[in-house]
């Protein structure tokens, strides 16, 4: 199990709260929630829902299930949502809209800044014709893969949809880090939407948790598919404690890990390595297939733990500092400096005796005797 000490970069969903937030979840006042008598949850939901310009917000227990509520309450059985191939409602979320909400997704292309063409948004919009599925909702997705929609699309994809009849959802899991990436006040980055989620447990650090916002009619109905969907919990205000603390301390912060994460794409691109163009907290690096293997053993060892493929993610969050990424980038160097000094010194004619390899960092010994 990860200890602190460990440089995390699997994901911004693994932050602990911190000391301030356990206080505050220590000392929150508690009702049951599901008979609406939790006090720490209508702060959170009436706070959130005037600050982000929305009459009403609902607290979840995850993204995932904040997300499914939205789209069952914009759609019926048999209607129709357009929405992003690599979004999170799409990809990653087991097709809950279609297996739970009898949605039918209608997946386009992103763009590569994440968006949606407007023209292939028009182009899947399906006639009024008993043939086809009704649609209902265009769905976007702020960040997406780390990417900021730039604001002039989301107000032009936003009345588009608005012009063809369709209500809009937007996922906004890390919608913060939009916020602070493009200096956008928060009212204006969700406006133009019906429904927006924001998850509280990602680069926030709140242990759990999503807001839903909408109309007081579209949360109401959002509150019946919680129930269903198993979301109703009781003293979920020590929750809301930490959903709190996260809005009123932890968004300015962003910034940092933006900076960190421009930091340690660097270090990888002067390592020679391919590099994504990084705006937020996200670094996309590609890994050769071959340099896998090792990699997967060697950056444990040294205390750093990813979540290695031939395109990696890695993720910068409150509980990761400058000087751990300035640890994790050495840890990258060590590599590659002993995978071509194995390389030089590949004599595949006179197979050379081995160097002593207890002298190599721990985890490439194996990786150097394949190559000798």
């Amino acid at each position: 199990m990860p200890t602190p000490d460990l440089i995390d970069l699997r994901s911004d969903t693994v932050t602990r709260p911190t000391a301030a937030m356990r206080a505050a979840m220590h000392a929150a006042d508690v009702g049951d929630d599901v008979y609406g008598d939790d006090p720490s949850i209508n702060r959170l939901q009436a706070y959130a829902a005037e600050r982000f310009g929305f009459e009403a917000a609902l607290w979840f227990a995850s993204g995932t299930q904040s997300n499914l509520a939205a789209l069952m309450s914009h759609c019926g059985r048999g209607d129709e949502m357009i929405v992003g191939q690599d979004a999170h409602t799409y990809r990653y979320e087991q097709g809950g809209a279609a297996v739970l909400g009898s949605i039918q997704p209608q997946p386009i292309v992103n763009q590569p800044d994440g968006s949606l063409a407007i023209r292939d948004i028009a182009a899947a919009i399906k006639p009024d014709d008993l043939h086809y599925a009704r649609t209902r909702l265009l769905a976007l997705e702020n960040t997406i893969g780390g990417k900021v929609l730039p604001p002039a699309y989301v107000r032009e994809a936003t009345l588009f949809a608005k012009s063809r009849g369709l209500a809009t959802h937007l996922d906004g899991a890390r919608l913060m880090n939009a916020v602070i990436a493009s200096g956008q006040a928060e009212r204006d980055a969700v406006a133009g939407f019906d429904s927006v989620s924001l998850c509280l447990s990602k680069g926030l650090g709140a242990p759990a948790g999503s807001l839903l916002f909408g109309s007081r009619d579209f949360i109401a109905m959002a509150k019946r598919w919680r129930k269903a969907l198993g979301g109703g919990l009781r003293q979920a205000g020590i929750y809301a404690a930490a959903g709190l603390h996260a809005l009123e301390q932890h968004v300015a912060r962003l910034a940092d890990d933006h900076t960190n994460a421009a930091h340690l794409a660097a270090g990888l691109a002067a390592l020679g390595l391919n590099v994504e163009p990084v705006q937020t907290n996200i670094v996309f690096v590609d890994i050769a297939s071959e340099d896998l293997p090792a990699l997967k053993l060697y950056l444990p060892e040294q205390g750093v733990l990813a979540t290695l493929a031939t395109r990696t993610r890695l993720v910068t969050h409150l509980d990761v500092s400058r000087a751990q990424i300035d640890a994790a980038l050495a840890a990258f160097a060590r590599y590659y400096a002993v995978k071509q000094h194995a390389a030089r010194a590949y004599r595949p004619a006179a197979q050379p005796s081995s160097p002593a390899t207890g002298s190599l960092p721990p985890g490439l010994a194996e990786l150097y005797g394949s190559m000798t």
